[in-house]
C-alpha cells in the first residue's frame, strides 16, 4: 500500500519536470516506563520499530529522521540498518513551522522517514500544508502518514497502519 502511495508522477510545469516530497511521519514505537525521562523501547516497541522497517523498506526512502530521545532513535533505527542510511537528529524542541521548513529545506524531491511524537506528529503533518490529523491517543503507536507535498499545489495526507493493531481508533 506504502508503494502505491508513493509512486505518483512528476508534475511538469511550464517544460520543467518538478517532483514532490514525501514525508512519511511515524510516533516513536512502544516505550518503557522507566527512566521516565528518556525511556527506550519495550519488547512490544521493538517488534513495531522492525515491522516499520518492513514498511519502509522498498518505499524509496533517501532519509531517515528522528527526535533526540531514545525512543525515537530506537524506533528509526532498525529501517536505518535495513536501508543503509544513519538516522539524522532533528531537535523536538523546534516548533512544528520550523520542522517542516527544515525537512522540505533539505528533503526537497525525496521521500523521507520521520520519528517523533504523539504531540508532534500531527501538528508537523499541518506544518507541512495537509489537513492536520485526529490527536495521537496514548495507546496509539500504529499510525504512519504519508504526506505528500507536490512542487505546486496542496499537500495530502494517507493515515496508514503497521505492525500490530494498538489500542485506539
Amino acid at each position: 500500500m506504502l508503494a502505491l502511495v508513493l509512486a505518483t508522477a512528476p508534475v511538469h510545469a511550464q517544460g520543467a519536470v518538478l517532483t514532490g516530497t514525501t514525508i512519511i511521519l511515524v510516533r516513536h514505537a512502544e516505550k518503557a516506563a522507566t527512566p521516565a525521562a528518556d525511556p527506550t523501547l519495550t519488547p512490544a516497541g521493538t517488534l513495531r520499530a522492525e515491522a516499520l522497517a518492513r514498511m519502509v523498506t522498498d518505499a524509496g526512502v533517501r532519509a531517515i529522521v528522528s527526535t533526540q530521545f531514545v525512543r525515537t532513535r530506537a524506533t528509526a533505527a532498525p529501517a536505518g540498518a535495513a536501508l543503509g542510511l544513519s538516522v539524522e537528529t532533528l531537535d523536538a524542541r523546534l516548533t512544528p513551522r520550523a520542522t517542516a521548513d527544515s525537512l522540505l529545506a533539505r528533503y526537497r524531491g525525496q521521500a523521507v522517514l520521520i520519528v517523533g511524537h504523539s504531540n508532534t506528529v500531527p501538528a508537523i503533518v499541518e506544518a507541512l500544508g495537509a489537513p492536520r490529523p485526529l490527536d495521537i491517543c496514548d495507546a496509539g503507536y500504529d499510525n504512519a502518514y504519508v504526506v505528500t507535498v507536490p512542487a505546486a499545489g496542496a499537500a495530502t495526507v494517507v493515515r496508514l497502519h503497521y505492525g500490530e493493531k494498538a489500542g485506539c481508533p
